[in-house]
């Protein structure tokens, strides 16, 4: 039973895709200075999350990490592969039944389940291009992402409610 009940808490734990936040038990993305303008991105998901979402994890957090380092593009230095891969495996039961003296058996075979966990290190530099200057090539410009990137991964703020006119007499 109690085993039961430590895998039904652990699927409602990780039933879900990770979010865009900070490193958590489910995954999450976070980010360590190296040099003074070099910054190692990390960001881990779980059975649930994307390649790709992970992939937005590290482009969002390289911009949101520009504009904290007073930057206004980066570069990409190097990047790997961070990715997991786990299985699950299920035993299985058979179970016989007498009628007379008849016997029949029932077999339910295990289950053998695989998943990934995506993950990417990637490493980026800091630029500051001047206004009316051209990036160097590959430069990618920190707005830009916040701007298209991270309406995907940040729900928008809730809208205040309106005040009805007569409850604002009252």
């Amino acid at each position: 039973m109690m085993h039961l009940a430590f895998m039904l808490g652990f699927l409602l734990l990780g039933g879900c895709a990770t979010q865009y936040g900070e490193m958590g038990f489910t995954g999450g993305v976070d980010s360590q200075r190296v040099t003074s303008d070099t910054f190692r991105i990390v960001a881990r998901g779980n059975g649930y999350t994307s390649q790709t979402a992970v992939q937005d994890f590290v482009l969002l957090k390289a911009a949101e990490t520009t504009k904290s380092a007073g930057g206004t593009h980066f570069l990409f230095v190097g990047s790997r592969d961070a990715s997991t891969m786990g299985t699950i495996e299920t035993p299985g039961s058979a179970r016989t039944t007498f009628v007379g003296n008849t016997a029949y058996t029932t077999y339910n075979p295990g289950m053998v389940s695989t998943y990934i966990r995506p993950g990417q290190d990637t490493f980026i530099k800091v630029i500051t291009v001047p206004s009316g200057v051209a990036p160097p090539p590959g430069a990618i410009l920190a707005d830009e992402i916040i701007q298209f990137v991270g309406p995907r991964l940040k729900p928008p703020p809730p809208k205040p409610e309106k005040v009805k006119s007569s409850e604002a007499k009252s």
